[in-house]
């Protein structure tokens, strides 16, 4: 077929066919393709939260630093930069953020499942963007190694910073693909109960294996890391003076 393009040869020769064998043909490359394609897009749909496609993330996205910064002491919330921003009210339902969860591949754990499946977790009904940041027990000026939870959310609200929505932590993990290795980040919540009964707030992590939703110890009275960071917002309300002469017995050494 010298001369004759490829196409043009393509033509003739689909032309030739009957026009049964054609469309039936015709239907069966396009179901094929079709097929290859969904099938492909799942595939990438899954591939965010392992190990290997968290580097990649880190590597094509370069844009979330991590909230692992040196220890700095706080004097103020307002003097604390924002460290990310995310998007609440993106989903109906818990169900179907359970589900967002899965479909990229990011684990969660049982106690963190438990959580979500609670009636006192809830989701925003209406779609806003929430700007986060991160604080150590240290930063905020306790000397020991290990600080209470209780003491360590107390001196926080003194500060001016305000705990975050249990939606925050399902919602940072999916927004948050690029997480290095190592970082743990507490999320700094109102304990939910289990159905044992057993106090829990969230955690967002990456422990080497991909990234995954945990929960962990929230008592009042659950030692945390003084070093561990832990994600907060800026509170838009001045606490009532009863509540911080409260709090102040709980203020660091």
């Amino acid at each position: 077929m010298d001369g004759i393009s490829h196409q043009e040869a393509d033509y003739r020769t689909l032309n030739c066919r009957s026009t049964a064998g054609h469309h039936h043909t015709r239907r069966l490359v396009v179901a094929m393709l079709c097929a290859a394609c969904i099938f492909q897009l799942a595939g990438e749909a899954r591939a965010q939260c392992t190990a290997r496609d968290v580097l990649q993330n880190q590597l094509k996205l370069k844009r979330a630093p991590s909230a692992s910064v040196p220890q700095v002491l706080v004097t103020s919330a307002t003097g604390v930069p924002v460290w990310k921003t995310i998007t609440l009210g993106t989903f109906a339902n818990p169900l179907a953020l359970l589900n967002a969860l899965d479909a990229i591949g990011c684990k969660v754990g049982g106690a963190a499942a438990e959580v979500l499946a609670r009636p006192s977790f809830i989701v925003s009904t209406k779609r806003q963007d929430v700007e986060l940041v991160t604080v150590s027990a240290a930063e905020l000026g306790f000397k020991t190694d290990m600080v209470t939870l209780a003491a360590t959310y107390a001196r926080a609200k003194q500060l001016g910073f305000a705990l975050v929505a249990a939606e925050i932590g399902p919602q940072l993990r999916l927004q948050y693909l690029d997480q290095p290795i190592g970082e743990f980040l507490i999320i700094g919540m109102e304990p939910i109960k289990t159905w044992a009964g057993e106090q829990v707030i969230l955690n967002v992590a990456n422990g080497g294996a991909g990234l995954v939703l945990i929960g962990q110890d929230g008592r009042s009275d659950a030692e945390i890391s003084a070093t561990s960071r832990v994600v907060f917002v800026r509170s838009n309300e001045a606490a009532p003076a009863d509540q911080l002469e409260k709090e102040a017995a709980l203020s660091p050494p």
